[in-house]
């Protein structure tokens, strides 16, 4: 909350505490409710489900792999959301299929990861991170394809929207509502997801249907991805510095660590994001450059202690 208010005061015009509370009750000046209920409110809150939904893919997706490494962005869900989303959007569709592109592209991005990385054996955290980090090139490659071919006059804000732009989120009602359905419907996989941490060979001993859950997780996961993307561009690194800090206060108990992603993911990106809009004010950056700036010495930090 201090972080949303934060966000909502601040900016290249400043609302004082007092004119914020006067908008709250339904008062104040014109000018100061258009600028904090329809510009400043609606984006941060699109931050802040933007933000939760990412950590909340990289919980699952650490979960799953049993590697604090794995993310989103590294493993190349968020690449291929971005290329079904892009190709969505050169198609001239809008709406709810660029959504379901991005789906569609994150889904495939998993499966391929996890496909390439078994091979003929068992795949191994160091392999699927290399075959992760290859394919997510791989999208980036085809994001380039995209840009060369696309008409001029889309290109600055297809560029802006790849590294990560909350300028146009207008519409946090849908991403708000996925994140707040997934936190509920983890709650009560809490115990299995515990279990299926320390090994799937464990977790089938003690009874977790192993299968059933690791689906459930790459769908989860790539809907998480799809609908971040969608509503904000590709974000890179919030999946991975969220869950392994938390994991650092909170222990491993998912009953906690997921709710907690929520809620830590979504201030992080609400506080980069107004710094994104302060740093230079009144131009703007995008809001990818200040996780990515926090994310690449975490990462490598966390590469080196693995090693």
């Amino acid at each position: 909350m201090a972080a949303l208010a934060l966000s909502v005061s601040v900016g290249s015009v400043a609302v004082s505490p007092a004119e914020l509370w006067e908008v709250a009750l339904g008062r104040g000046d014109a000018l100061s409710r258009t600028l904090v209920l329809e510009l400043r409110v609606p984006r941060a809150l699109s931050a802040f489900a933007t933000g939760g939904l990412l950590a909340l893919a990289g919980a699952l997706m650490q979960v799953l792999l049993r590697n604090p490494l794995a993310d989103p962005y590294v493993l190349g869900l968020s690449g291929g959301a971005a290329v079904g989303a892009l190709a969505a959007m050169l198609a001239g569709l809008g709406g709810a299929v660029i959504s379901g592109s991005a789906f569609a592209g994150a889904l495939a991005s998993t499966l391929m990861v996890f496909g390439l990385a078994h091979g003929t054996g068992s795949w191994t955290p160091a392999r699927l991170l290399l075959t992760g980090v290859v394919v997510a090139a791989g999208w980036g490659a085809v994001v380039t394809l995209m840009l060369a071919v696309s008409p001029a006059e889309r290109l600055p804000g297809m560029l802006y929207w790849l590294m990560g732009d909350l300028s146009y989120a207008r519409a946090p009602g849908y991403p708000l509502a996925l994140l707040l359905g997934v936190c509920l419907l983890a709650f009560p996989l809490g115990r299995s997801l515990n279990v299926l941490a320390r090994g799937a060979l464990q977790a089938a001993a003690l009874g977790v249907a192993v299968r059933p859950l690791e689906w459930t997780i790459y769908i989860t996961a790539s809907g998480l991805t799809a609908m971040a993307v969608t509503t904000a561009g590709s974000i890179g690194f919030v999946g991975l510095v969220v869950p392994h800090m938390l994991r650092l206060v909170l222990g491993n108990d998912q009953r906690l660590i997921l709710p907690a992603c929520a809620l830590a993911g979504g201030t992080l990106l609400v506080l980069a994001d107004t710094l994104a809009r302060t740093l230079i004010a009144p131009e703007q950056l995008p809001v990818g450059v200040i996780t990515a700036l926090l994310g690449v010495p975490t990462f490598l930090y966390l590469l080196y202690r693995s090693r």
